[in-house]
């Protein structure tokens, strides 16, 4: 990252999602490189629910390299105070490397926290209010559909009418 950093200081936007050997220190270099930087999108895969990657990406390279969102954020927040446009998708951030992020980057128009399980809607809010420029704000989604657990709705009166044969309890 040093070297595409140095070789690009007029970068404007940028997206390393999924890759995991980029470290809180990749994002100082590149903040320090790259003053121009406007869009970064640092995207991970979605941790809450593997089943989506599994197969695809070996276990030992998720493994591998650990995230530290707050880190990230800080690191974000302290060398990239120009971003306009911010992408975390499933970052392990807390509302503390949130709220660095709003003190720090403090133009930014977009952000995107999908998948962040750590936020709590209150964290949210309290970081959002420093960001006077946001027009668009993606929230953790935590909504999971019932395919994804193979389960159905009511299985337990399903168990029971399948027992008892009674099929009172069909919907």
């Amino acid at each position: 990252m040093l070297k595409v950093a140095s070789c690009c200081p007029m970068l404007r936007e940028l997206d390393i999602s999924n890759c995991y050997e980029i470290s809180y220190r990749s994002l100082e270099v590149i903040g320090q490189k790259c003053p121009n930087l406007t869009i970064l999108k640092r995207n991970l895969l979605n941790w809450l629910d593997p089943s989506q990657h599994a197969g695809i990406v070996p276990d030992e390279y998720l493994r591998a390299c650990p995230q530290d969102g707050d880190q990230e954020a800080a690191a974000i927040a302290r060398f990239m105070p120009k971003l306009k446009h911010l992408e975390l998708r499933f970052s392990k951030l807390t509302v503390s490397g949130l709220v660095s992020i709003s003190e720090g980057c403090g133009d930014l128009e977009e952000l995107d926290l999908f998948g962040c399980a750590n936020l709590t809607s209150r964290g949210i809010e309290q970081a959002s209010t420093n960001l006077k420029n946001l027009k668009t704000l993606i929230k953790p989604n935590f909504y999971i559909p019932r395919s994804v657990f193979h389960t159905e709705r009511y299985g337990h009166w399903r168990l029971y009418d399948e027992r008892f044969q009674t099929n009172v309890f069909q919907i």
